[in-house]
């Protein structure tokens, strides 16, 4: 097996005028040069932009391609890396107006609701419309059968889907966690999601899922992390009925979580983890729960929190 690694610049929708870079790296069969089934779509859901720092680790660590390969080399050759930028930016700061509709003009969120299920469906689309793209890339000559017989030839079926989120990234899966609370998921695998190479609806996606990773995640407002009791009841009810659990970490830094002029932070993180760790009790192991501090003894700076992409124990 060998690998397609790349930046595509995809629209969301077709005749979209927003277009999103993402860097994928992707398993592609050695024989036919074709995506093959992953083990694991892993989507990284990127921050704010940080520029001008001169910090060589700040630097290297905003590069998107370097992120999807730090991925890769976390959770092995056999996933999908698909690394995502926000579409459009307030001068340094993202703005995901199509996963969280109700944000202020900084990206910042000022709720999360499911009704549309705005995430979940811009997730699908855009992960399409990449996939496309580097099939269109890959395929000079050859024909459409030969990619579905590349990912029937894969030994995996239904991958399962692992979310990151970084810095302000976090607020999309806020958004993505709400929706699945709000979600009407089958317990079983329907046939035509089989042997997908990534999910084919908003309903797949949902019900991939498996882990969720809050990387060194920070508002300048509140909302970084769920804090409310009804939607974490119902993600504990809904894997109680699914045949996959999920598994939330939520790694931080002193930048974030001992921010002295934002305090909400880490009583966010400590309110969603209290949440969480009481309905991992009542889960039968089905949703775990672990927060991990990294650099705990050093000053807060920023290179931590660009250094935790790369030191984040995700075991």
């Amino acid at each position: 097996m060998e690998r397609w690694r790349g930046i595509l610049k995809v629209p969301l929708f077709p005749g979209s005028r927003g277009h999103y870079n993402v860097a994928a790296s992707l398993c592609i069969s050695t024989s036919s040069q074709t995506p093959t089934v992953p083990s694991m779509n892993a989507i990284f859901f990127n921050g704010d932009r940080v520029k001008g720092t001169g910090n060589p680790v700040i630097e290297r660590l905003s590069d998107l391609e370097r992120i999807a390969e730090v991925i890769v080399s976390k959770l092995g050759e056999n996933v999908n890396a698909w690394v995502i930028e926000a579409s459009k930016f307030n001068g340094p700061f993202a703005v995901y107006k199509d996963f969280i509709p109700s944000v202020n003009k900084w990206g910042e969120p000022n709720s999360y609701d499911p009704t549309g299920f705005p995430a979940s469906s811009s997730a699908v689309s855009l992960l399409s419309n990449c996939l496309n793209e580097v099939k269109n890339t890959l395929s000079t000559g050859i024909e459409e059968q030969s990619l579905s017989e590349a990912a029937r030839s894969s030994c995996f079926s239904q991958p399962n889907t692992i979310l990151f989120g970084f810095s302000k990234g976090g607020s999309v899966l806020n958004q993505l966690v709400t929706e699945l609370a709000f979600s009407e998921i089958k317990p079983s695998i329907s046939s035509q999601d089989k042997n997908e190479i990534i999910p084919t609806s908003k309903e797949s996606l949902l019900n991939s899922i498996t882990e969720i990773h809050y990387v060194d995640v920070g508002l300048n407002c509140s909302g970084a992390y769920i804090t409310d009791k009804d939607i974490i009841t119902r993600i504990s009810k809904l894997i109680s009925e699914r045949p996959l659990g999920i598994r939330f970490v939520l790694h931080g830094t002193p930048r974030q979580w001992r921010d002295s002029m934002r305090v909400w932070i880490g009583k966010e993180k400590d309110t969603m983890v209290h949440l969480l760790d009481t309905e991992s009790q009542k889960s039968e192991g089905k949703l775990s729960v672990c927060e991990r501090c990294y650099f705990a003894n050093k000053p807060a700076n920023m290179q931590m929190h660009f250094e935790v992409i790369e030191s984040m124990d995700i075991s």
